[in-house]
């Protein structure tokens, strides 16, 4: 460690890897960054550049190839490794290699058990059901009989005969798929039988492993998260509120959060909603304890239109949205930054502050800014960044890895958001204000890859959903 600091491996691109670099000056730390061909001219490598120089910046072929991400930090002393989100963020077998080689280092996240424990959806739910956190209703480990199958589905049925819905659907899983494989929906008791065979089937034949997971589907929902910081020692947890990230595109994909996640007093709701939001951070940080949680994650729930919570997963990364709880928050009255407190607690710096030293004020939204067709589906758009410009506020954040004179390939190799903008208002009329009049200044322009195409962009889209931000 030159000259007893860390130097951190930025191991991703984009706008996170600007966050993170920026992170790093505030805390006096060192940082090499990487990047592909393709992303030559992408904003990481340009700051990288402009904040350390060439010294700091690696090509590489892929940001999935651990051994070439390994072979830079040791050529560059890299001491410490920020996987960011997406690529090797969640993946406990690379943060164990980290920690773990001839020459080890810091992971900046949870350490890598806690990331495999809390990765597993049935040991996450085996951990939620002891403290009695509610989950998605059904099973919490693999099924292979048919008799206890049918327990289940007929269970589920009628629980949302219970909740008045008329059609009611569960879900049939390969326990041991992913991808989206091993999945069927049925909705009625008469065919689940056929269907469960033909599931576990396919998982012994597929993954051999026959067991299936039986799980309600719930259709009408609104997604709440809880951003909870905990220091390394797994023993102190705190969070920063919950958000709202329901607006999502066709295929799941967030495009608007809100901080926090529901406005009561302000929007009329059918239930409790300050109970449901305290609910679900005191449900989130027993959990964060119970596991050992050591440093930043997001607790991930579901709730119904009568207001009940469930939780649906937990991710062990930093996240998109990161910013936008942040922007709400405040410690001992100051800003707080998510992810330089990811990085300060993850190198072992203590806390110094508790729950009761946090404090909340005022409305974020953050807007996802994506070159994408919301018409055909959010299809993405490819081509060239031309020209991506805003009017500056105080009340307004941008991040965006497209270079401030524009020209900028869009790869489609990647997570396609372009920018990501946080607006923040005194109230949730002001927020929403603020947050048009931010989008109805931005300018992005751009010249589409292909004869007959059309450069398209997601801002009337967000535009128009702005109006409807915390509704149920």
């Amino acid at each position: 460690m030159a000259n007893g600091r860390h130097k951190v491996l930025i191991a991703n691109r984009g706008e996170i890897a600007m966050r993170v670099m920026r992170a790093c000056v505030r805390l006096d730390l060192d940082f090499v960054c990487v990047h592909t061909a393709e992303d030559s001219r992408c904003g990481h490598v340009l700051l990288a550049r402009e904040l350390a120089g060439e010294r700091a910046v690696y090509r590489i072929h892929s940001y999935l190839d651990a051994n070439e991400l390994f072979a830079v930090a040791d050529a560059a002393k890299a001491t410490a490794v920020h996987p960011g989100y997406g690529f090797f963020a969640e993946d406990f077998r690379f943060a164990r290699r980290v920690v773990r080689r001839d020459r080890p280092m810091e992971f900046i996240g949870p350490s890598w058990w806690v990331i495999r424990d809390l990765g597993d959806k049935i040991n996450t739910k085996r951990i939620a059901r002891s403290l009695d956190v509610p989950t998605v209703p059904g099973s919490d480990r693999p099924v292979y009989s048919a008799m206890e199958a049918d327990e289940i589905a007929a269970s589920l049925f009628e629980f949302q005969a219970a909740q008045g819905i008329i059609d009611g659907v569960i879900m049939v899983k390969a326990s041991a798929g992913g991808g989206g494989m091993g999945i069927e929906e049925v909705g009625n008791f008469d065919e689940f039988r056929s269907v469960f065979r033909r599931i576990r089937n396919y998982a012994k034949r597929n993954f051999g492993d026959e067991g299936v997971l039986i799980e309600q589907r719930i259709f009408d929902f609104n997604h709440l998260e809880v951003q909870v910081v905990s220091e390394r020692s797994g023993s102190t947890h705190v969070h920063f509120g919950t958000r709202n990230c329901s607006i999502q595109s066709t295929g799941k994909q967030k495009r608007v959060e809100v901080a926090p996640g529901f406005a009561p007093g302000v929007i009329p709701y059918t239930f409790d909603a300050a109970r449901v939001m305290a609910d679900i951070t005191g449900y989130s940080l027993a959990m964060a304890g119970e596991a050992g949680f050591d440093n930043v994650g997001t607790w991930e729930w579901i709730v119904t239109p009568k207001g009940e919570p469930f939780l649906m997963e937990v991710n062990t990364r930093i996240q998109v949205e990161n910013g936008v709880s942040a922007v709400i928050s405040r410690v001992k009255g100051q800003p707080v930054d998510i992810i330089t407190e990811q990085i300060r607690l993850a190198l072992g710096a203590p806390m110094g502050y508790g729950q009761e030293d946090i404090d909340f004020a005022g409305i974020g939204i953050e807007y996802r800014i994506v070159a994408e067709n919301t018409d055909n589906r959010f299809t993405p758009c490819a081509g060239t960044v031309t020209r991506l410009a805003w009017q500056a506020h105080d009340w307004l954040q941008v991040f965006t890895q497209v270079p401030r004179d524009g020209d900028y390939d869009i790869p489609m190799e990647y997570d396609p958001n372009l920018a990501l903008a946080i607006v923040w208002g005194r109230d949730l009329d002001e927020a929403k204000a603020r947050g048009q009049q931010f989008l109805d200044e931005v300018v992005l322009e751009g010249i589409p890859a292909g004869s007959g195409a059309e450069f398209h962009t997601n801002i009337r889209y967000l535009r128009e959903m702005t109006g409807k931000i915390l509704e149920f």
